[in-house]
């Protein structure tokens, strides 16, 4: 991006009044702003107490390379290469699956997932868990709006009722006779996390009581062959959506935690789970998330497989269902400038009470909280608001059985969608693979090995470029998204450009990316079949 172009993003910021970014603002535009001014959705207030850990500090190396505002008076596009390097490679995480022998029999061989703020602090979050009471190991992506909150929650809570939909009758009654006698709960899932990742600590015994609710009323089902998968994941998004609905209406003598709850009902959230184990493969979407899938095929070229659809104004699906769920006399106010309502992007989500409770309901509960202002909660109803709920958070479920010609599982945020296509994201993907596999020998270590010999290795890497090249996939993934020219090649100007923009302009440009990547063992899932 050169000097000129970055003049150009400074003055258009600068002169202009209202952000026309791609994302999900409750409003981008104000009609008259002499009657109504709608708070700016973006939430940076703090969740946590004095001294505990805050998610303003997550990426906070990404954040002391970017200014704070256009009004800055002297203000710089530049990075170098490694202080690039530096915020792209800030949320890398990777984990390779293995067994007790140290052989991997897994359908999942390994997964790699990063994230890049556009918000501060990032509204995204993403989870990653092994099932220890049943089988398989779920991913999940989840994009945030109007704060960070809902997303949080949602992150922590959403496995955990997802796992225990899947657990045998037997399992839960051990697990509610343990917590009656007061002894150790078996562990239901063992997370993957980032060092960064955080958590509500403060409220994770409220989260605790209604999950523990929730497998009671399961056992009250009396249901002796349980859920199928598909059923299991849509009953676990629907009851964390209502459950969170409850808790903030529910007497709460602990501020802390009725400030939490408030926020991460009247925030919102997206969501999309995928479950693997062997070789079925479930991916339950609610919004506009997105899951596609890399395919090999035979003849040497690379495929894409959508496993999810967006759900917003510009599906027709979903405004068919939308217009079947309210009255004849809504149709041409159910969408507005391409949103619901004229407010919302996506046509499902998490939280968002805003778009589900009567009116009644919503002042009841505002009412009686202390700060709703200081929380930056945002409180409008919008004309036309007659018959919720408006908005669900009841996913859509697509079962894939994987093939060994299935290689890899990108599950991501709108932010990544939004700069790449389906296509260029495998293509990304399929090429980063080819490029690591291709290298691994060309590194090995000849016997002996001398001085010169190694100086040469260093010089054939520097020369092939294998220096630069990220490791992790979705680092590579990001890096293209935000940094490509109109050649698909990354412009290093560019890039450093898209990672300084001031905080109030870099959501005109860009939304948080989170990426999640899941390689799949071909081998493995080749033994299925085999054996079956």
């Amino acid at each position: 991006m050169s000097r000129t172009v970055s003049s150009w993003i400074l003055s258009s910021a600068r002169n202009s009044i209202v952000l026309q970014g791609k994302g999900r603002l409750y409003s981008v535009c104000i009609p008259n702003r002499n009657k109504i001014k709608w708070k700016l959705v973006f939430s940076k207030t703090r969740l946590y107490p004095a001294g505990s850990c805050s998610l303003d500090n997550i990426f906070s190396l990404k954040k002391a390379f970017r200014h704070t505002s256009t009004e800055e008076e002297q203000l710089s596009f530049q990075l170098s290469p490694s202080q690039i390097n530096e915020i792209l490679r800030a949320g890398e995480l990777s984990h390779k699956i293995l067994d007790l022998n140290g052989k991997n029999v897994n359908s999942v061989l390994r997964f790699e997932s990063n994230q890049l703020a556009s918000n501060t602090p990032i509204e995204d979050r993403r989870s990653a868990a092994t099932c220890l009471q049943t089988k398989g190991m779920m991913f999940g992506v989840f994009d945030g709006h109007a704060g960070s909150a809902c997303a949080q929650a949602v992150s922590e809570r959403l496995l955990h009722y997802i796992a225990v939909s899947l657990m045998s009758r037997q399992t839960l009654e051990e697990i509610e006779l343990a917590v009656e006698c007061m002894k150790p709960v078996l562990p239901i899932l063992q997370w993957h996390k980032h060092p960064n990742d955080v958590e509500y600590r403060e409220i994770t015994s409220q989260y605790f009581e209604s999950l523990r609710v929730y497998w009671q009323h399961l056992l009250d089902l009396d249901a002796e062959l349980g859920f199928s998968l598909e059923e299991a994941m849509i009953c676990a998004f629907k009851r964390l959506d209502s459950d969170m609905s409850l808790e903030v209406q529910a007497p709460q003598e602990n501020e802390l935690m009725r400030n939490i709850a408030l926020q991460v009902a009247f925030s919102g959230a997206t969501a999309c789970v995928a479950h693997i184990d062997g070789v079925h493969l479930h991916v339950a979407n609610t919004g506009d998330c997105r899951a596609v899938l890399g395919v090999h095929e035979e003849d040497g070229t690379w495929s894409t497989l959508p496993l999810t659809r967006d759900h917003n104004a510009f599906d027709e699906f979903e405004i068919r269902r939308l217009k079947r769920e309210h009255p004849r006399s809504e149709e041409k106010t159910l969408f507005v400038n391409d949103r619901l309502l004229g407010i919302l992007m996506p046509t499902r989500a998490f939280g968002d009470v805003q778009l589900k409770w009567s009116k009644e309901l919503q002042h009841s509960v505002l009412e009686n909280s202390c700060d709703v202002e200081g929380l930056n909660i945002y409180q409008y109803v919008p004309p036309n608001y007659h018959t919720p709920p408006y908005l669900t958070a009841e996913p859509e479920v697509t079962y894939h059985k994987l093939r060994s010609k299935d290689k890899f599982l990108v599950i991501a945020s709108d932010g990544l969608w939004e700069l790449l296509s389906n296509e260029k994201v495998v293509q990304l993907v399929a090429g980063h693979l080819t490029e690591l596999n291709v290298q691994k020998p060309q590194l090995a270590f000849e016997k002996p090995v001398n001085l010169g010999y190694m100086h040469s290795l260093l010089l054939q890497r520097k020369n092939r470029g294998v220096a630069s090249l990220d490791q992790n996939v979705a680092t590579h993934l990001i890096r293209h998204a935000i940094g490509s020219n109109e050649y698909g090649e990354v412009d290093q100007e560019k890039l450093a450009a898209m990672l300084t923009l001031p905080e109030d302009l870099a959501r005109m440009y860009r939304d948080d990316i989170t990426v999640t990547v899941v390689y799949f063992n071909s081998e493995a899932i080749e033994n299925y079949y085999r054996n079956n």
